[in-house]
């Protein structure tokens, strides 16, 4: 069975997050950064390789009226970078990041001066939202 990824997609960094084979539970990859946006592209791919991956799950910063805002619409275009090669699909994901804070800090792990760490709990949350409602 093929593995999901999820992506959170930031303007410096993309926490990348994978399934476990049967698509129930979504684990962490890495952080990997944006720019250059070709070498990204690239690592993305080679990560899609190595994992059968044919599904992403690129989270959707929304506005909190629910409309498209800046942010979301980079998304979007970074997004359309993947499509020709993978099925695209949008998670709302309006409040991860406060969220994967409180994880942390619940945690105990100093997040505030590794930023990346969010970006990867983030990914894990935007793909466990999709993998949840998928399995509903």
């Amino acid at each position: 069975m093929n593995k999901i990824m999820g992506l959170d997609v930031g303007k410096k960094r993309i926490g990348i997050a994978l399934s476990d084979a049967l698509g129930y539970t979504a684990q962490p990859c890495e952080t990997i950064q944006r720019q250059p946006e070709e070498n990204a592209i690239q690592k993305i791919k080679e990560i899609c390789k190595n994992n059968e991956v044919k599904t992403i799950v690129v989270g959707l910063p929304k506005n909190m009226n629910g409309t498209i805002g800046e942010q979301a619409e980079d998304c979007m275009s970074f997004a359309d970078l993947l499509k020709s090669e993978f099925e695209i699909v949008f998670e709302d994901e309006r409040l991860t990041s406060r969220q994967a804070e409180g994880i942390l800090a619940a945690q105990g792990k100093k997040y505030t001066k590794n930023k990346g760490l969010v970006d990867l709990k983030s990914a894990c949350i935007i793909l466990q939202q999709y993998l949840d409602r998928k399995s509903n």
